[in-house]
């Protein structure tokens, strides 16, 4: 049941609303661009999932593109309608994934560790993104902005007053308007425009089932079904938990919607979540009102939304994104106690972002280890400070005494 008591608005609220747009802005232009999809069609269809989202589940649960979908249409400028089509198929796969009981199989066969070892992945590429790509954007200007956004957002990131992200996205706005004014000038036609109505042929659904659907697949079981279920657990313990199903549902029924609007694919994710709560976001407020901003600049700027882009900052973008790694990867602190775990966790992360297909073999590699009972004595000995040359001999010096 909806309950109105459940919906907060306030400040930090607000400042949550922004805690993951450092990730989906620029990849949402970038495939534009790309693959020359019509601009409104997607932001407004993508802030209308926000916000429906937000009020399904009342807590920050933002809707984010599917990245290794976003990855090869950028790479390879994969045609708009072909990305539509893999929308429709991936919607329809995970629709099965989800009603066949297949995704709770696998949630109950992969153990925490490999899920915390993906968010670990997760977080590290996110922090690579933001560093070799956002951060040296402004070349000197960009590294002078990013560390005083930086260090806005450590003196703020506790202040229930003053939220740090929506200070340093001000900060942002007024350096567009001082060193980017011409691009904003650029942004001179505003109108009202309209979702694309589309219908993809069953040649385009298997051709982006093909080159599209089968990559995301195992990014998305990992991170935004598994992993984003986690998330969930650890920071709303109070709350019901939500189930497997559900998140695969509403990722089915979100990707069985939008292509017929012209929206991109997407889904949820735990860097999502995590950004919106690490920002302020504590309830669907945050992604109501994120879903808002899309929904407005898809409806009223149109294509300007290009030259908007190219004049806000990304070392702002890039500095918010390295907050939401950091809280991704501080995930990891329930297993340090446990050598093993922390191992396969570590393991997992560094396959995670490091491989083609990562996430995959991750998982595999991860749940392999986990169930083999590999004890790993070697590793776990690393970095303690009762150490011995010859743990066997200890041990047997230990039974002498007794």
């Amino acid at each position: 049941m909806w309950k109105k008591s459940e919906f907060v608005f306030n400040r930090n609220e607000i400042a949550g609303a922004f805690g993951d747009i450092g990730t989906d802005f620029p990849i949402l232009v970038a495939m534009v661009l790309a693959s020359g999809l019509h601009a409104p069609s997607v932001f407004i269809v993508f802030g209308f999932m926000q916000i429906l989202t937000g009020l399904i589940y009342q807590r920050p649960m933002p809707v984010q593109p599917l990245k290794a979908m976003a990855t090869i249409v950028i790479t390879q400028k994969i045609a708009g309608p072909i990305v539509l089509g893999g929308g429709l198929a991936i919607g329809v796969l995970m629709l099965f994934f989800s009603m066949s009981g297949i995704l709770d199989q696998i949630a109950k066969l992969i153990p925490k560790s490999v899920i915390r070892g993906l968010q670990l992945g997760l977080g590290i590429s996110l922090s690579f993104l933001a560093f070799k790509e956002y951060i040296p954007s402004e070349q000197t200007n960009g590294y002078v902005l990013s560390a005083i956004s930086f260090v806005l957002i450590l003196l703020l990131i506790d202040n229930k007053k003053i939220p740090a992200s929506l200070v340093v996205i001000i900060l942002g706005l007024i350096y567009s308007f001082l060193f980017h004014f011409d691009t904003f000038s650029s942004i001179t036609k505003f109108e009202i425009h309209y979702p694309n109505l589309n219908v993809p042929s069953l040649e385009l659904i298997l051709q982006g089932f093909v080159l599209l659907s089968l990559p995301q697949i195992p990014l998305s079981i990992g991170n935004s079904i598994l992993a984003t279920k986690q998330i969930s657990d650890d920071l709303f313990p109070n709350k019901e938990p939500i189930t497997i199903k559900k998140i695969g549902l509403s990722y089915s029924v979100m990707n069985l919607i939008s292509p017929f609007f012209g929206g991109i694919p997407c889904c949820h994710g735990a860097g999502g979540m995590v950004g919106h709560y690490t920002f302020g976001g504590r309830s669907g407020v945050s992604v109501l009102l994120y879903g808002i901003f899309y929904l407005i600049s898809g409806l009223f700027m149109g294509d300007g939304l290009e030259f908007f882009i190219k004049a806000f900052p990304l070392p702002i973008l890039g500095t918010l994104l390295i907050f939401e790694a950091l809280s991704l990867i501080l995930l990891i602190k329930d297993s340090i106690q446990n050598h093993i775990e922390f191992i396969i966790v570590i393991l997992t992360g560094l396959v995670a972002c490091g491989l083609p297909y990562g996430y995959l073999i991750a998982m595999f590699i991860g749940t392999g280890i986990h169930y083999a009972s590999k004890r790993f004595l070697t590793f776990s000995m690393l970095g303690d400070r009762q150490l011995v040359k010859n743990p066997n001999k200890t041990s047997k010096s230990k039974e002498n005494k007794t």
